[in-house]
């Protein structure tokens, strides 16, 4: 009895969407250089470094700078917005030389600076890929973002509401995309300092979400067609009672899909490369956030924002079609 239990099911949506905020709130996320403006260095060294170390001589110098493990203990990923809107090659040659600088005591003797800046595809130690996103650049890429999930959530609403012919089809399918999202945002915001890879929001991230978005309306779309195809076929008028028969009808079939794509999903998350983990766990989480919120999240909402005479009207509306 799926509709029978969505008052527990609303109180555990509602912990966990005000914990996210909360977190997000008081914490913040681990912003990437996509939206903060920048350069960053994967800097591999001969033997294992430890970061917390690394990331104090590298303040000392750029007055601003993060050092974290990535993927292996002797690689790691360096941030710093050191005169990010200065755009010269005089200015990046000097950030370059201070990072040189800066990591000297733990690279080999024997490694020059050219050696340091020039990548290679047979190099070993040294910078290994460089990137840099202005201030100016991370402000539209945050606003596009921005925009890329709101249009999104809009769309949906209004296909929802034409291909149903109920406005409440779309407020639960939002509802239910949005709780997905902003559990996954939550979840980034509590742990990226905890789990060991990296959980910045960056523009795969957003690629994540809006992975996330099609992967729950799908979900929800399949459990809102199978509701209105026993309401066309069947004579009663007990709306609920068609609504949980639906759920139940549409749970083998979510359940299985679902296992299948996370089966995929965490081989590519164990085996697969570090630039790519955070990127799949978002996915990971996400998927089964978004599995649960199709049921439990948006046809009871879709059912709570409907009156008992439209309940009543909605099998002979849907006959017409």
């Amino acid at each position: 009895d799926f509709l029978g239990k969505r008052k527990i099911a609303y109180v555990i949506s509602g912990l966990l969407i005000v914990a996210s905020i909360a977190s997000i709130t008081i914490k913040g996320l681990n912003k990437g250089v996509d939206f903060v403006g920048g350069r960053t260095f994967q800097v591999r060294f001969e033997q294992p470094v430890v970061a917390p170390e690394v990331a104090k001589d590298l303040v000392t110098t750029f007055g601003s700078a993060e050092a974290k493990v990535f993927g292996n203990n002797n690689q790691l990923k360096i941030t710093t917005k050191y005169k990010v809107d200065e755009e010269s090659a005089i200015v990046d040659e000097e950030v370059n030389v201070k990072l040189y600088e800066s990591l000297k005591k733990y690279l080999p003797s024997t490694l020059t600076y050219k050696d340091f800046v020039v990548t290679s595809d047979t190099k070993t130690v040294g910078i290994m890929q460089s990137s840099k996103v202005s201030g100016t650049i991370s402000k539209d890429i945050t606003k596009n973002s921005i925009w890329a999930v709101v249009i999104s959530l809009l769309v949906v609403f209004l296909y929802l509401m034409i291909s149903f012919r109920k406005w409440q089809f779309g407020l639960g399918a939002v509802a239910a995309v949005a709780h997905d999202v902003i559990i996954v945002l939550g979840i980034f915001s509590f742990f990226y300092n905890v789990l060991p890879f990296n959980m910045e929001i960056d523009q795969a991230f957003i690629a994540a979400i809006l992975t996330v978005i099609g992967y729950s309306l799908n979900d929800t779309v399949i459990v809102f067609d199978r509701v209105r195809e026993y309401l066309n076929y069947n004579s009663t008028k007990d709306f609920d009672g068609l609504t949980n028969k639906a759920l139940n009808t549409t749970l083998s079939r979510t359940i299985n899909t679902s296992a299948t794509t996370l089966v995929v999903l965490i081989a590519i998350f164990m085996f697969g490369g570090e630039t790519i983990r955070g990127f799949v766990f978002a996915i990971l989480v996400g998927i089964l956030v978004g599995t649960y919120s199709s049921l439990f999240v948006a046809t009871p909402i879709m059912r709570d924002s409907m009156s008992e005479k439209e309940k009543l009207r909605m099998a002979e509306f849907k006959k017409e079609d």
